[in-house]
């Protein structure tokens, strides 16, 4: 599929982007290029091929979720930069 840099700059519009002109036909070339690779892709049998949702196979390592107190409240609170010995202290945003 051949696409125009006219075609490109459009997108390029409807994503905010501002592309200067001699780009436009740079991004054309390599847009086909990608949209013929897909439908080369596209012609493949792959009726007996199981998705692939990542190349690499990843384990989720979880662990118990356990109530505890890793730290007291005088040494979170030694850390802020406005405090009142049991909260924080913030700007007011209205």
């Amino acid at each position: 599929m051949k696409i125009s840099p006219e075609e490109v700059a459009k997108v390029a519009s409807l994503s905010r982007l501002d592309l200067p002109e001699d780009k436009l036909e740079l991004f054309a070339g390599q847009l086909g290029d990608i949209l013929a690779y897909m439908d080369k892709l596209g012609e493949l049998d792959t009726d007996e091929v199981e998705p692939l949702y990542s190349p690499v196979k990843h384990t989720t390592v979880l662990r118990r979720d356990e109530v505890r107190k890793d730290y007291r409240r005088e040494e979170i609170l030694a850390n802020a930069p406005e405090q009142d010995g049991q909260f924080f202290i913030v700007p007011r945003i209205v």
